[in-house]
């Protein structure tokens, strides 16, 4: 089965690019002109992008070198003992709706230092699998096409995120 799955995550993208330029051709597209202007459209989102990413990564050092997060923990650190959630899993919770690399970054100290099989590793690399970048989401796709009120998207991300959250806790106390 392993094998199986190999050859084809070896075959899959050649497939695809091969197909594409052959539908293209037989549709007679002019697939170098579409291509770059696809990437020039590309280039032109990107620039658009960069103050909110900035903003986004501002953000994020700031909760960090505040020691907001530690505040966080402590305050409510009774309330996780009371859950069996390791404190060490609060940054995950705090961050990843803004940055997933930011959420990733703490994932990789988790497991670095409790180790691959800890209940925190385990719990934290499920709550990075269930929840979005919610924040990251409405900064650059809706910057991106223009997007100015997205009120009623920003709590229905917020609402999945806490979600995301709760279900991980949840399986991992009945699973691991």
């Amino acid at each position: 089965m392993i094998s199986i799955l190999n050859a084809i995550s070896l075959w899959i993208l050649p497939i695809i690019i091969l197909t594409i330029l052959t539908v293209g051709l037989i549709k007679k597209v002019p697939i170098y002109e579409v291509f770059t202007d696809g990437a020039k459209e590309g280039f032109k989102v990107s620039i658009n992008i960069i103050p909110y990413l900035v903003a986004i990564i501002v953000c994020i050092s700031m909760l960090r070198a505040s020691g907001f997060i530690e505040y966080i923990g402590t305050m409510f650190s009774g309330i996780f003992e009371y859950f069996r959630v390791p404190i060490d899993v609060l940054p995950i919770m705090i961050v990843r709706s803004l940055s997933g690399s930011a959420a990733l970054g703490i994932f990789s100290d988790i497991a670095h230092n409790l180790g691959p099989d800890s209940y925190a590793t385990k719990l934290a690399a499920v709550m990075v699998g269930s929840s979005e970048t919610t924040f990251y989401v409405l900064a650059v796709y809706f910057g991106a096409v223009g997007i100015k009120k997205f009120r009623y998207a920003l709590l229905t991300g917020v609402l999945a995120d806490i979600i995301g959250i709760v279900a991980a806790i949840l399986v991992c106390r009945f699973l691991v």
